[in-house]
């Protein structure tokens, strides 16, 4: 392995995990198996999505005591596939499904596995507006692309009638560095917009044609939090950690959602599944799904071993995955995550068993 300066989780996982022992939940380190009679201990760095750190992190906490290790390195879905492919991490936290081109630059081959969804908000910070202002597709792109400049704007008025829109301008508020919560916003607005597609597209990156950028979720969340008048994409948790408003969206069948656990999971009923779990839940078309909701992934070397892993830390990545998709979906529940539907569930259960070290079965 590559040398790389790590972040443990204990520490990075606090303020969000709060969730966590306020709901009495059942991920506690004290109760945690990830997997019934295994013996695993050992070190696993991952690195990647922003969108899903609370999850990991939160995960790895819970698994402290039982000798497993969990470093995440929070910097974007982009980066965790380039440090996977460079063999600097074990796993990557990557949002949108991986890519041919991903594909190309990880050279071996690699195994997908859905881990979890998230509802993708649209936070704004706007003295006396209170959450629930009611947007369209369409209204959101024209205020990302700089085309609504005040909250007061008649395309905005129209569909919040009764409510008092103040006069004051729009600040927008956008990831910097790559991002599978850009990649998941921009296919929502794309899907709105002609110019949208044509001119700026659906990628983890693109240019943005007004606002300001910042590093993160939790960089998005800090700078709408500081500026009056701003708005912003950030996922759920993050919003709720820093009590923020955020609007209702309007689905494809014509509804006013508001992102919560039950519309979030909705959004993950009625999938359409590929051959190698590269889903993508944005714009469901289950009419009580909200509309923004990513779906997470963890992308990992399918012979771990000659990728530059000890056999005991393979065990332990192998925990890792397991007690996220049996225990781990509970306690991503508790942090405002959705956890998978079954179908799906089952099939990603199986994608950790054609994991292998140096060709043989982890056991």
């Amino acid at each position: 392995m590559k040398s790389r300066q790590w972040l443990a989780v204990v520490p990075a996982a606090g303020a969000l995990a709060v969730g966590v022992a306020a709901c009495g939940g059942s991920g506690s380190a004290s109760t945690a198996s990830a997997d019934p009679g295994s013996s695993a201990s050992g070190t696993v760095n991952g690195a990647g999505s922003t969108f899903a750190a609370p999850i990991y992190q939160q995960w790895g906490s819970d698994l402290k005591k039982q000798g497993i290790t969990v470093n995440y390195q929070p910097v974007g879905s982009g980066a965790g596939v380039a440090a996977l492919a460079n063999k600097t991490a074990d796993f990557a936290g990557s949002d949108p499904a991986l890519t041919s081109d991903d594909k190309s630059s990880i050279k071996t081959p690699v195994v997908q596995i859905p881990m979890a969804f998230g509802a993708i908000t649209v936070s704004y910070n706007v003295s006396g507006l209170q959450k629930g202002l009611k947007l369209d597709g369409p209204t959101i792109a024209d205020i990302f692309l700089g085309k609504v400049k005040k909250w007061n704007d008649p395309e905005i008025a129209k569909q919040n009638p009764g409510v008092t829109l103040p006069s004051s301008n729009i600040t927008v508020v956008h990831r910097s560095d790559e991002s599978g919560t850009t990649k998941g916003f921009t296919t929502f607005l794309s899907d709105y917009r002609a110019q949208w597609k044509s001119q700026i597209g659906a990628d983890k990156t693109v240019k943005w044609p007004t606002g300001t950028g910042a590093k993160g979720n939790d960089g998005v969340a800090a700078a709408v939090k500081q500026t009056s008048g701003a708005v912003g994409y950030v996922e759920q948790a993050f919003a709720l950690q820093n009590n923020f408003n955020y609007a209702d969206v309007k689905n494809k069948s014509g509804k006013y959602i508001a992102p919560t656990l039950q519309t979030t999971s909705a959004a993950g009923d009625e999938l359409s599944i590929p051959a190698d779990l590269g889903i993508s839940s944005i714009n469901s078309q289950n009419p009580a799904a909200y509309p923004i909701v990513s779906q997470t992934f963890i992308d990992v070397h399918q012979d771990v071993c000659t990728s530059g892993m000890s056999a005991g830390n393979a065990k332990a990545l192998k925990a890792f995955l397991n007690y996220g998709l049996t225990q781990g979906q509970d306690v991503a529940k508790q942090l405002f995550y959705a956890p998978l539907p079954s179908p799906l569930l089952s099939k990603s259960k199986a994608q950790i068993d054609k994991i292998r070290c140096n060709g043989s079965a982890i056991r």
